[in-house]
C-alpha cells in the first residue's frame, strides 16, 4: 500500500488538490525531511529559487484594548504601568524614507476618535508618500464599524482614501469555536474574519492570511482552518500570503513551550501543499527565529516578511528573535539558504532582485 507521501507525490506532479484527510495524515507523517521536499518543489515550480523580503516596520500605535484574550500578554488596560498611547506624530516619527511598507495594528482603544485613525493614515501618506500602508486587522476593523457606527465597505474606503493599499491577516488566531470560547471569547469568531476579507477582496482590496498554531488547538482544527482559507480565496483570489504564526508561550502559559522547529517545519511545508491557490507562504521570522525561517525556504515558504523595526506584539509574549533586521541582513539570510533575494513591496511588486550576491551562496541541498 502506497503511504501517504507516495500519494502526495504523485498529486503533487499530476496537480491534484490534497483532500482533508491526506493533510491531517501529513501533520502525522514522520518522514519531514521527505515532506519538505514536496513542498520545496511546489514552490520552486512557481517562484524557481526566489524568496521575498521587504523594507518595512511594523507600528503598534497602543496596547490599550477593549478586549482581555488569555493568550495575550500585548495588551492591557489605560492606567497601567505597561500601557502606552502614541500620537500622530509619534507614529509618523517611526516612519522613514527608506520604508516601502508600514504594518500597522493594536489594541482595541476604547477613547480613540475616527478622526485620529483618518489624521494618522493622512499623515503618513502626506510625508512619505512611497510608504505603502498595510494595516488593521479584521479584529480592529469590525471594532471601527460598530463604534463609529460604519458599514464594513465605508471604513474600508475611508482608509484606502488616505493611503491603505492592503490588510494583514492577523486577528484570524485559529478557526475553532472551541479554542475562541477558551482563549478570546470576545474576540470575533471565523464567519465574521472571513466575511470582512471577503468584502476587502470584493473592493479590489488584497490582505493576508494566519494561523496561530502551537497552543490548544488540534491538527484537526488547523487543517479546517486552512481549508475555510483555501475555499475563500476559490472564491475571491484576493489573498497574497499565508503566515502561519508560532504561539509564543509568554506569561500566559496556555501551554509551557513554543512548538519546535520540526512543528514549524511541518506546518509551512502542509501549508505550501494544500494552500495550492496562495501564491506564497511566509516564514514569519518573528516568531520562527531567523535559522527556521532561513530553513523553511527549503520547505515550502517563499518569503521571510522584511526588517520590522519594531514589533512589540511577540515581543511582549517573550519572543526570542531579534527586535530588527537589516536590508543585509536578511539578503544574507536567503543567500546563506541557497536562494535568491528579492525585495518586494506591500504588493509583492519586485522592487529588486540580487543575482550577484545568490551566485556566491552555497545551495542547500
Amino acid at each position: 500500500m502506497a503511504s501517504v507521501l507516495d500519494r502526495v507525490a504523485q498529486q503533487v506532479t499530476s496537480q491534484e488538490r490534497l483532500t482533508r484527510e491526506e493533510a491531517l495524515a501529513l501533520f502525522r507523517e514522520r518522514d519531514v525531511i521527505r515532506l519538505g521536499r514536496l513542498a520545496h518543489h511546489v514552490k520552486r515550480a512557481r517562484w524557481n529559487d526566489r524568496a521575498h523580503f521587504v523594507i518595512n516596520r511594523q507600528i503598534n500605535p497602543s496596547n490599550v484594548c477593549v478586549l482581555s484574550c488569555r493568550f495575550c500578554d500585548f495588551a492591557t488596560k489605560r492606567g497601567r504601568p505597561n500601557a502606552y498611547e502614541m500620537t500622530i506624530q509619534e507614529v509618523v516619527g517611526r516612519c522613514s524614507e527608506e520604508l516601502r511598507e508600514v504594518h500597522i495594528v493594536g489594541g482595541l482603544h476604547p477613547d480613540w476618535p475616527w478622526d485620529y485613525y483618518i489624521g494618522m493614515f493622512r499623515a503618513i501618506h502626506e510625508q512619505y508618500p512611497q510608504i505603502q500602508i498595510k494595516a488593521w486587522t479584521a479584529v480592529e476593523i469590525d471594532y471601527f464599524a460598530k463604534k463609529f457606527r460604519k458599514t464594513v465597505e465605508q471604513v474600508l474606503e475611508a482608509f484606502r482614501a488616505v493611503g491603505l493599499v492592503a490588510l494583514p491577516g492577523g486577528g484570524a488566531e485559529v478557526f475553532s469555536e472551541r479554542v475562541r470560547k477558551a482563549l478570546f471569547p470576545f474576540k470575533i469568531g471565523a464567519p465574521r474574519w472571513l466575511e470582512i476579507h471577503r468584502i476587502a477582496h470584493s473592493m479590489g482590496i488584497p490582505t493576508n492570511a494566519t494561523i496561530l498554531y502551537g497552543h490548544m488547538e488540534t491538527y484537526e482544527e488547523r487543517v479546517d482552518h486552512m481549508l475555510k482559507l483555501r475555499d475563500l480565496q476559490d472564491t475571491t483570489q484576493g489573498f497574497m500570503s499565508f503566515i502561519p504564526l508560532a504561539y509564543q508561550p509568554g506569561k500566559t502559559q496556555v501551554v509551557a513551550r513554543q512548538a519546535s522547529a520540526m512543528e514549524d517545519l511541518k506546518t509551512i511545508a502542509i501549508a505550501r501543499l494544500l494552500l495550492d491557490n496562495f501564491p506564497h507562504i511566509k516564514a514569519y521570522w518573528v516568531t520562527m527565529g531567523e535559522e527556521i525561517a532561513s530553513t523553511a525556504l527549503h520547505f515550502g515558504a517563499d518569503d521571510i516578511d522584511g526588517t520590522i523595526g519594531e514589533e512589540r506584539i511577540m515581543h511582549a509574549a517573550d519572543a526570542a528573535s531579534p527586535v530588527r533586521l537589516t536590508r543585509d541582513r536578511l539578503v544574507d539570510l536567503i543567500t546563506e539558504s541557497g536562494c535568491v533575494p528579492v525585495e518586494r513591496d506591500a504588493l509583492y511588486h519586485t522592487l529588486h532582485i540580487y543575482e550577484d550576491r545568490a551566485r556566491c551562496a552555497s545551495p542547500v541541498s
